[in-house]
């Protein structure tokens, strides 16, 4: 089953997702569907806009041992019968870049991580958001994966603006506009 958006924001109120994470997600939302608005590929757009909707579910919630995000988030999402959209979630967390069994590889996949690093609580550039977790001093594993992770944003962010002709700065100037809000 993919939810709808009243369901996925009915799974937000059910597993206490913080109101900071709320704003993120919807907006990680607008600029997914956005993107796959843009696109002249099939895009299962039902499917992402749950997935982006729901790809941070497990804030709130307790981890089982072993588990780390999105886990948590997966396995709450197969739990309430929706194992397409856990395994979309699966493939968006910074790590999954590196990872070949997870990496994004479908449209859906690709669009959710990519607006997921290019939204904080407004749109900004991947660039931005990279900075951003630079200046949090990340011990020194963390900081590794993300300048790791850095050159294959990268090339994906190019290889979706590219095709639909667009600089990634102009996202953020469309957010200012009626498109994105």
């Amino acid at each position: 089953m993919i939810p709808t958006e009243e369901q996925a924001k009915a799974l937000w109120d059910k597993y206490h997702l913080p109101e900071q994470k709320r704003i993120h997600v919807a907006l990680v939302a607008k600029v997914a569907m956005f993107l796959a608005d843009k696109l002249k590929e099939p895009i299962n757009k039902p499917l992402l806009l749950a997935a982006a909707l729901l790809h941070d579910i497990d804030k709130a919630i307790p981890k089982l041992p072993g588990e780390k995000h999105p886990d948590t988030a997966v396995r709450i999402l197969k739990e309430e019968g929706t194992p397409e959209v856990a395994h979309l979630v699966r493939t968006h967390p910074l790590h999954a870049i590196l990872n070949p069994a997870i990496a994004p590889k479908t449209w859906e996949e690709k669009l959710l991580y990519l607006a997921d690093k290019m939204v904080k609580y407004e749109v900004i550039t991947v660039d931005e958001r990279f900075r951003l977790w630079n200046d949090e001093h990340l011990p020194p594993e963390a900081q590794k994966e993300l300048d790791a992770a850095y050159p294959k944003v990268k090339v994906l962010e190019k290889e979706i603006f590219s095709l639909i002709h667009m600089q990634p700065e102009q996202l953020q100037k469309l957010r200012a506009g009626s498109i994105l809000k």
